[in-house]
């Protein structure tokens, strides 16, 4: 009994002994080979719920027969009810969850991940996957990535919550599900890396990198087990396009960039002057528009996949295109504009690509030799309109080269993106959508960067672990302060308060007094940007560092320690 006693002591105390070394690992803001491997294991996590995600999806689809419908006869079809359907649905899923976490998609996840470490709520998860879900599998005008990236932040930083982790690693397990919910989504690893750089992080660092790309990997990896190898856009027939057609190509920008300006404005004013209405109200707008939208042109339903196929059929006609463009847009509008839950990329797609695919049907009028180009051109289009409208070129440039696997993309996209890209920042005053819709929902993103780059190192990095706790004692006190050789010494006070010990002198006498200054404490698991905010404001005295309870003291961060690491460039 008594081997069996020690021995799960012994396991106990190893146990403790791991974990707080990994606190102390992962508290640094530098790559361990720790931090990747639970990014590895959470991403799986976030994986498999994408994959089951994406499996539901089209079980519904193939119940519901939308590949099969008849575009001639899609008046007479009940498919064309199910936009109001769909609609009723997600407000029945969203009344019977809390609508203390009806927040959800790309912008609400900027919000948590900029401001709370990318903690986002568990429960705000189940009402993301079931009203995202009805909301794709009833034709709505919007993508599947937003559900991707929240559902894949949602998994990744619930676990690394559950396994108490340092906040400045949570941020990390953050961002690194949701690359694996984009690969996941895409079977694109790469452009899963460059979002989350681009749109989320906006920042490049190295300890961010490798648990980002390993989460990436592992989210394409666990796709292609499933779905295969699949390039969704490998269909469209991409020719290398010569030199002399790239004039055109910087006038087709400047039209996009124009495209890309006027349809952000109005999806956020839409946004702006629908989000004080009552939700079933806003739901039937969206569902009501879809649907009339749906029954006069059915290529403008969905995420955008039937818009492209619009534009890459044999001999497209130009009037139909701009049809469909005109339907797709509204449809579009309709459902993120009025809180249809789901992501943007995906309509995104659609409208570039008939953008696309109208330029180059246009200047094949004027210039014959340009007809066979015509899925380059609708490419291109594609590649404008997410890189202008979501402030993510390189992203969008990325995908469309891992969607299509085909590298002859890359210099005409890029020639067509940058007068895109320069037209609606400078002349238009455009702004990333999320970061307006943000605005709008008055949810918080901005952080300054003295914040941001303490944000990234957890107090355990840095806290002094030579410290002193003493009784209440004066006569103790005065000894110990005396031995103490420049270690910070604190007293608990009978209410349980700690106090840091001082030792002052006398202005005219030669004898020393003891002064107690009252302390704030922090988990172990907080950044020094906690520490930051408790002592910046006097810019004088400390913080102690607690494990699990307040009665388990770890350390002590003092002000002047906390100045040197900013002072020292690392921060």
């Amino acid at each position: 009994m008594k081997i069996k006693t020690r021995l799960e002591a012994m396991r106990r105390l190893a146990l403790r002994y791991f974990h707080t070394e990994l606190r102390d690992k992962l508290s640094q803001a530098r790559i361990s080979l720790q931090l990747c491997g639970l990014a590895l294991c959470f991403a799986l996590i976030a994986s498999l719920v994408i994959i089951l995600f994406r499996l539901l999806l089209e079980g519904a689809n193939h119940y519901s027969g939308i590949e099969r419908m008849d575009m001639e006869a899609m008046v007479y079809d009940w498919r064309a009810l199910l936009p109001l359907l769909g609609a009723l649905l997600i407000w029945l899923v969203a009344t019977l969850g809390s609508k203390r976490y009806r927040r959800m998609g790309i912008a609400y996840v900027l919000h948590r991940f900029k401001l709370h470490y990318g903690k986002i709520p568990l429960q705000s998860a189940p009402g993301q996957f079931f009203q995202a879900l009805i909301a794709l599998a009833t034709n709505f005008s919007v993508g599947r990535e937003g559900p991707a990236i929240h559902l894949g932040a949602v998994s990744a930083s619930v676990l690394a919550e559950k396994f108490k982790l340092p906040d400045n690693s949570v941020r990390i397990m953050c961002a690194s599900g949701i690359a694996a919910g984009i690969a996941a989504t895409f079977n694109a690893p790469l452009a899963a890396v460059v979002f989350v750089f681009e749109v989320v992080v906006r920042e490049y660092k190295i300890h961010y990198f490798f648990p980002i790309m390993i989460s990436a990997i592992c989210g394409a990896l666990s796709s292609q087990l499933v779905f295969g190898n699949v390039h969704e856009y490998d269909a469209i027939q991409v020719f290398h396009i010569p030199l002399d057609h790239y004039p055109l190509l910087a006038l087709g920008g400047v039209g996009l960039g124009c495209a890309a300006a006027a349809f952000n404005w109005t999806l956020l004013k839409v946004t702006a002057t629908g989000q004080h209405w009552p939700l079933i109200v806003r739901l039937l707008l969206a569902g009501s528009i879809t649907t009339v939208v749906g029954i006069a042109l059915p290529q403008a339903l969905g995420s955008g996949d039937l818009a492209i196929n619009a534009v890459i059929a044999e001999n497209p006609g130009l009037l139909l295109l701009i049809a469909v463009l005109i339907g797709k847009m509204i449809a579009t509008i309709a459902a993120i504009g009025l809180g249809i839950p789901g992501g943007l990329i995906g309509p995104l797609y659609g409208i570039g690509a008939l953008l696309g695919g109208i330029l180059a049907l246009i200047s094949a009028m004027l210039f014959p030799s340009i007809a066979p180009y015509v899925g380059l051109y609708t490419v291109i289009g594609m590649t404008a309109m997410m890189g202008v409208c979501l402030s993510a070129p390189l992203a969008a440039l990325v995908a469309l080269l891992e969607l299509t696997n085909d590298a002859s993309i890359i210099l005409p996209a890029m020639f067509v993106t940058i007068p895109a890209f320069l037209v609606a920042y400078q002349w238009f005053q455009t702004e990333s959508v999320f970061f307006r819709q943000l605005d709008i929902m008055g949810l918080g993103y901005k952080v300054p960067p003295v914040n941001q780059g303490l944000q990234k190192t957890g107090v355990r990095a840095l806290m002094d672990r030579r410290f002193v706790v003493v009784k209440n004692d004066d006569e103790l006190l005065l000894e110990v302060m005396k031995r103490a050789e420049g270690r910070p010494v604190m007293v608990r006070s009978a209410e349980g308060e700690i106090q840091m010990l001082r030792l002052e002198m006398q202005s005219f006498e030669d004898n020393t007094t003891l002064s107690r200054q009252p302390m704030q404490g922090l988990p172990d698991t907080a950044t020094l940007n906690e520490a930051y905010e408790i002592l910046s404001p006097k810019r004088t005295g400390e913080v102690y560092i607690y494990q699990g309870d307040k009665d388990n003291l770890v350390g002590v961060i003092g002000w002047t320690k906390l100045q040197q690491e900013i002072r020292s460039g690392q921060v």
